[in-house]
C-alpha cells in the first residue's frame, strides 16, 4: 500500500511533542496477530466491513474521532468509513473519603474504526491530524477478529464502574463514617472486587478487624 502523503490539515497550530507508545498493544484483546500469510498480507480483508486499530497521540483520542469524522463527512466516505469508537469505562476515583467519577479510556492511545479497507479510505484515515498509524503486521493493517470486537463492545457497554482508590496495605487511616468515627489504624487489606477495605484498629487495647466502605476512610 502506498506510503501516507504529509497531512493537508493539523490538529492545531502546534502538534504536541508526545511521545507515542510502543507498538505492542499490552492489551491481548487488541494485540492481535493473523493466523495466516493470506491474512498478513491485507489482500484478504479488502472490501469487507471489518474492525480496525490506528495509533494516535496518548490523551487526544477524542480530537482525533472528531477530525476523522469530520473528513469522513466532506470525503463522502460513509460508504467505507462506517464508526468511529473509543471504548470507555467510567472510574470511580477515591481520594480521602472523598468520590469523584471520572471517564477512563480502555486502550489510551488508540482507537477502533470500522470500514472497508481501501486505497482511497486508507488514505483518509491515515492521513487524519493526530492518527500515527494502524495497528498490523508491518506496512498493513491488521483487522481485529470478530472475537475481539465482542470482548471490547461487552466491556465498553458494562456499566458497572472500576475503583480507583490511593490505599494500600499498611497505611494508617482514619474512619470517617460508622461506629468507629474517629477511629485510626492500619490498612490490612483493600477488596478492589468488593469495594472493601480492611482496617485494624486498637479496640480496647487489642487489634480488631473492621470492615468499611473506601467512602468510609480517609489518610490519617
Amino acid at each position: 500500500m502506498a506510503s501516507a502523503m504529509n497531512n493537508e490539515e493539523l490538529m492545531d497550530n502546534e502538534e504536541p511533542k508526545v511521545e507515542i507508545e510502543g507498538e505492542k498493544l499490552e492489551d491481548s484483546s487488541l494485540a492481535s496477530v493473523p493466523a495466516s500469510d493470506e491474512e498478513a498480507s491485507g489482500d484478504a480483508h479488502k472490501g469487507e466491513r471489518q474492525w480496525f486499530v490506528i495509533h494516535c497521540y496518548s490523551g487526544y483520542e477524542n480530537k482525533v474521532r472528531k477530525n476523522l469524522e469530520q473528513r469522513i463527512e466532506t470525503m463522502n466516505m460513509k460508504d467505507k468509513i462506517f464508526d468511529v469508537f473509543i471504548p470507555t469505562q467510567d472510574e470511580i476515583e477515591v481520594r480521602d473519603g472523598k468520590r469523584r467519577t471520572v471517564e477512563r479510556h480502555v486502550f489510551p492511545g488508540y482507537v477502533l474504526v470500522e470500514m472497508i479497507l481501501e486505497e482511497d479510505s486508507w488514505f483518509v484515515v491515515r492521513n487524519t491530524p493526530g492518527v500515527t498509524g494502524f495497528v498490523g503486521m508491518g506496512d498493513e493493517p491488521t483487522p481485529l477478529r470478530p472475537e475481539e470486537v465482542a470482548a471490547i463492545m461487552r466491556r465498553a457497554e458494562d456499566e458497572s464502574p472500576t475503583f480507583k482508590v490511593t490505599y494500600h496495605e499498611g497505611d494508617r487511616v482514619r474512619i470517617i463514617d460508622g461506629p468507629f468515627n474517629d477511629f485510626r489504624g492500619t490498612v490490612a487489606e483493600v477488596d478492589m472486587e468488593r469495594s472493601k477495605i480492611r482496617v485494624m484498629v486498637n479496640f480496647f487495647g487489642r487489634e480488631t478487624p473492621v470492615e468499611l466502605d473506601f467512602l468510609q476512610v480517609e489518610k490519617a
